[in-house]
């Protein structure tokens, strides 16, 4: 097969397992329903500082937590993640001191504080990379092994799940990689050019339409030593 084309598809593939949004659910769990409004915009933009209260493991499950399920307690997390209502309860407090989260005025009438995520998703200035400073670097070692992690756990479920999704889904969704030979402004408008794509697709979607499923799309393009 010619390598800038994709690897062998397995036959009748189902879809990439889809995201919930946040949204409303009563009080027992948190919401599992589509798309609640962001508070203050549909991205954020890690500088340094921001990198750096952002990487931890539980910090960034949390955030991926209320993004995808909705506003929720300290406890309904712990209960989620397996982990005590104590962490949960401290790494969002620090999550909240740099903006990642926010109160949710509609919730807080209870004991326990109510949260939600601040933005939609997050993404890297580009200057993070070059960076100096190890303590930077490591940091972004963390966010960027984590998030790698994420996206394997959530493939191994799509795959682990394929049999459940009719032949519509099997014929619509995609399995692929491809090897090219680019330089960098090169890749960098590839990147751009998949993304207006996607944001059009985005912008457009109705999740009430017949047959609308939430889907999950992760891209992946880096350099590779031939060795």
């Amino acid at each position: 097969m010619p390598e800038e084309q994709p690897e062998e598809q397995p036959e009748k593939q189902p879809h990439a397992q889809p995201e919930t949004q946040p949204g409303t659910q009563p009080d027992a769990q948190p919401s599992a329903q589509p798309d609640a409004q962001p508070v203050e915009s549909l991205s954020r933009t890690l500088d340094p500082r921001s990198l750096r209260a952002l990487a931890h493991p539980l910090r960034i499950q949390l955030l991926r937590a209320l993004r995808r399920y909705g506003p929720a307690t300290a406890s309904q997390l712990a209960e989620r993640l397996g982990e005590s209502s104590g962490a949960t309860s401290y790494h969002l407090r620090q999550l909240a001191a740099h903006d990642f989260i926010v109160d949710d005025p509609t919730r807080g009438k209870g004991r326990e504080r109510w949260w939600k995520a601040a933005h939609r998703g997050t993404h890297f200035d580009e200057t993070l990379h070059r960076n100096p400073d190890p303590e930077v670097q490591g940091a972004l070692d963390v966010v960027m092994h984590e998030i790698a992690t994420i996206h394997t756990q959530e493939l191994s479920t799509w795959v682990a799940t394929r049999h459940t999704w009719d032949d519509a889904w099997a014929g619509a969704s995609d399995f692929s990689d491809f090897r090219l030979n680019l330089p960098p402004e090169r890749l960098r408008e590839l990147n751009e050019k998949i993304h207006a794509l996607i944001d059009e697709y985005s912008a457009t979607s109705d999740p009430d339409a017949p047959g609308a499923e939430r889907v999950r799309m992760h891209l992946h393009a880096f350099p590779q030593h031939d060795n």
